[in-house]
């Protein structure tokens, strides 16, 4: 593998703390980093210069989606690495997945083995927006070897900088979850295949993307409501708005009597993106 054949596209936002693990790791394995960064109140365009990664400065918070777009379509390579800042890349692991896209040219999407500080495989047993291998209920039982499936998570992957592309980058209506379940989504309809390469390592913070700030929990669950639903809709699923809308918003009460923040936050966000969701309104 050539350090032209793959950009890394890092989307930050307050995640100065994640990025000098996440691009020193990167530029180990001689993979350029383009970092889009989502008007960042902290250093970490100051971190991201100083790993020698290119920057992209959006002007304001254009979401997970948006932002991968607007890397992907700066990027000049045959291939473009999502990347979250809490991922740390293995050594070989972007080479493994190159690898696997020359040995499998009809399919699209491949996805590494993410493991969490805890030691466990993240592997998602289950997804919204799944045709197939939904696992309901189900153990969960890893594949041993490169495999098929029809969705994987958003955290970090490979695809064809072409084919993304073509296929629309991630839904510039999201501005955050949700987006990796329906880019999986159109890549099987397109029909293309997405494949697991387990030997290509990730670990991953899971979350520590962002700085914990007050309100930053309420917003993420809005987004996570409106999302839902919006996907939901667009698929053609039962709407789950109004349920949300309910369930969240009598916890949401019953939280307010405990005085615990987090909690208002969480249930009042799931409450408010849901009622959102219900009337109309934009992610944006």
């Amino acid at each position: 593998m050539r350090s032209s054949d793959v950009t890394a596209i890092v989307v930050t936002f307050d995640s100065a703390h994640a990025l000098p693990e996440c691009l020193g790791a990167l530029a180990a394995d001689g993979v350029p980093a383009l970092v889009v960064d989502n008007a960042s109140t902290d250093d970490t365009v100051a971190v991201a210069v100083g790993q020698g990664a290119r920057v992209i400065r959006n002007a304001r918070n254009e979401g997970y989606g948006r932002a991968n777009n607007i890397g992907a379509r700066a990027a000049e390579s045959e291939f473009i690495l999502i990347v979250n800042p809490d991922c740390i890349v293995d050594k070989g692991a972007v080479a493994a997945l190159v690898d696997a896209a020359r040995r499998y040219p009809d399919a699209a999407f491949f996805a590494p083995r993410i493991v969490e500080p805890s030691g466990r495989v993240f592997y998602q047993p289950r997804s919204l927006l799944a045709t197939s291998l939904t696992n309901p209920g189900g153990k969960l039982v890893l594949p041993e070897g490169e495999a098929c499936a029809p969705f994987f998570s958003g955290a970090c992957f490979l695809m064809r900088r072409d084919v993304f592309l073509k296929l629309g980058g991630f839904d510039e209506n999201i501005f955050l979850f949700y987006e990796d379940d329906d880019l999986c989504r159109r890549v099987a309809d397109s029909g293309s295949a997405l494949i697991y390469v387990p030997h290509a390592v990730v670990r991953h913070g899971r979350g520590q993307s962002s700085g914990e700030k007050p309100g930053r929990i309420f917003a993420s669950r809005w987004h996570q409501a409106w999302s839902r639903a919006y996907v939901s809709r667009k698929y053609g699923l039962p709407n789950p708005a109004p349920g949300m809308f309910a369930i969240n918003g009598l916890k949401a009460l019953g939280a307010r009597l405990t005085f615990r923040r987090k909690l208002v936050e969480r249930y009042g966000g799931s409450a408010a993106g849901a009622w959102a969701a219900m009337r109309g309104r934009k992610a944006f």
